[in-house]
């Protein structure tokens, strides 16, 4: 649900900046509709019916669903951050708008509106707690592949 989150979030900012964000959206979408059809394998007892060891699957799935989706986090995180004192404001009494930049603090920089920066914070959160809980789910699945 949470990757579904960062999926629309990250959607709906209009996705600024494609060559990081392009990233960001194949991994939220992907996993999610793998993770999906992973679930509906368990749920369904399907997974019964297929002779393979479904602990060594499951631990490395989340394996590198978790490498991704900490990229994807660390793009994302990058793209809020790469916002660097830029902010646009509505002249008043006008259609127009003036940009207002600051000082850009690194070799990536983008111009978000207030709307798309507090998008794409929600985003950052959520794709945090995304990778946190394919961390922890391989985590668990190591320590049941183990025993």
């Amino acid at each position: 649900l949470f990757g579904a989150l960062v999926w629309i979030l990250v959607a709906s900012s209009n996705v600024p900046v494609p060559l990081l964000q392009g990233w960001v959206m194949f991994v939220s979408v992907t996993t999610f509709f793998l993770s999906s059809f992973y679930l509906t394998l368990l749920i369904t007892g399907l997974a019964d019916r297929i002779n393979t060891d479904w602990n060594f699957l499951d631990v490395f799935y989340h394996f590198l669903a978790l490498l991704f989706y900490f990229a994807a986090f660390v793009l994302e995180a990058a793209t809020t951050a790469a916002n660097g004192g830029a902010h646009i404001n509505s002249l008043p009494n006008s259609t127009d708008s003036i940009l207002c930049i600051t000082h850009p603090r690194g070799n990536i920089f983008t111009v978000l509106s207030y709307r798309q920066y507090s998008i794409n914070v929600a985003a950052t959160v959520f794709a945090f707690v995304v990778t946190l809980c394919y961390g922890s789910s391989m985590v668990m699945g190591f320590k049941r592949w183990r025993k």
